[in-house]
């Protein structure tokens, strides 16, 4: 990469980020390419934000076509209602919110409960989730690394087990239970149905809100929609971001009627949200997966791919276990084995993936993502798994 553009970035922007030396110049479906014109199978896809891959035709037609940028909330726009309508009428809320990201969508999610509990202030959350990284969101984050050095956060926050229901306790002053239906941050685990069907019981019974942190899952990602949608339960509320722009700025706080008749002018806002550009970016995006042969396509080519990984479980000691579900997966590794190495040997392979907390390989393709792409992905995950195993012997 460009030494000059390494060095302006050290000198010019905070250093936050660790970043792999790559210089990104273009990208096209499921491939991005260096400024060096090397080609890269993209498993990440901007971390789960690149829904539709790149230089989709759906996107492009949209940015192509003239029209405003922004007006502010104090105005009305079409493409912003146009997109809350149909967010509605593909799920089970009835209002929509619309801010720029997902710790701005969980932000929101938390006030929301608040002003909708009165009294009642504190929130459930549980072990290995990520919710975001400003004060409030970073609250329900239960990454000790995460948290501590920007302690005191808000209080009013206690953590549950994931996946134990007997650890939650909604006793005393709880407005609201705030969960991912599949854990991103917290290596790629889904929830049981018992799970999350029981909490929907209990918070029923104590009168307690229910939010579904969808941001990194949501929007086809687990192969339905909306993840929920495998489990049979409805939350009350429901977060959205990084897939909605298909690459542009966009997060949504999908509410039902319990809560947004709570809710007055002056309680939220947000100068940027839902501005209608993005909301015409975003209305393309969602009639594009909202389709029955796209959400099968997903579904098809997951499975495909949860059959690589069940290959490299029993092909290779040190591959723990497979997990995931659509185009969301895990692969977890033994502790001996840092997952950044096979992150970088995964890029020395030409190839793009992440990792995930309990040293898991984590796996977050565009949605575009075919089967053809899946039998790439193979041989490349093979051969980076093999120079692991080398290195170990």
């Amino acid at each position: 990469m460009s030494q000059a553009v390494r060095e302006a970035e050290s000198q010019f922007i905070v250093q936050t980020y660790k970043r792999t030396p790559i210089l990104w110049e273009r990208g096209h479906g499921v491939w991005l390419v260096d400024s060096e014109g090397q080609e890269y199978l993209d498993m990440a896809a901007g971390i789960a934000v690149n829904s539709l891959g790149y230089e989709h035709p759906a996107i492009q037609e949209v940015l192509a076509k003239p029209g405003l940028i922004h007006t502010s909330n104090l105005y009305y726009t079409a493409p912003q209602v146009e997109l809350a309508r149909l967010l509605c009428e593909n799920s089970f809320a009835s209002k929509v919110f619309f801010c720029n990201s997902g710790t701005e969508a969980n932000e929101g999610a938390l006030k929301f409960a608040r002003k909708w509990g009165k009294e009642r202030r504190e929130v459930v959350a549980f072990s290995d989730s990520f919710h975001g990284r400003t004060m409030g969101a970073l609250a329900c984050t239960a990454n000790p690394r995460y948290r501590q050095p920007f302690e005191p956060l808000i209080g009013g926050v206690r953590f549950a087990t994931y996946n134990d229901l007997d650890s939650v306790n909604l006793d005393g002053g709880v407005a609201a239970v705030i969960v991912e239906p599949i854990q991103g941050e917290g290596g790629v685990r889904s929830a049981d149905a018992d799970f999350l069907q029981g909490l929907r019981r209990m918070c029923d019974a104590r009168d307690v809100l229910l939010i579904f942190d969808e941001v990194q899952c949501g929007l086809g990602r687990a192969g339905k929609l909306w993840a929920y949608q495998n489990y049979g339960v409805e939350p009350d509320l429901m977060t959205l971001a990084k897939p909605l722009g298909g690459g542009l700025p966009i997060g949504a706080i999908l509410i039902n009627d319990k809560v947004h008749n709570a809710l007055e002018a002056g309680d939220h806002g947000s100068t940027f949200g839902g501005g209608p550009l993005v909301t015409r970016v975003a209305r393309s995006v969602f009639e594009t997966v909202n389709q029955p042969e796209f959400l099968a396509q997903v579904e098809q080519v997951g499975e495909q791919l949860g059959q690589v990984l069940q290959r490299m479980v029993e092909k290779f000691d040190y591959v723990r276990e497979a997990r995931g579900r659509g185009l969301m997966w895990g692969l977890a590794l033994d502790e001996k084995v840092p997952v950044a190495d096979l992150v970088a040997a995964a890029l020395r392979q030409k190839m793009i993936v992440l990792s995930s907390g309990g040293n898991t390989l984590r796996l977050l393709p565009p949605l575009v993502l075919k089967s053809k792409h899946v039998e790439i992905f193979e041989t490349r995950l093979e051969a980076a798994l093999q120079e692991v195993a080398l290195a170990l012997a």
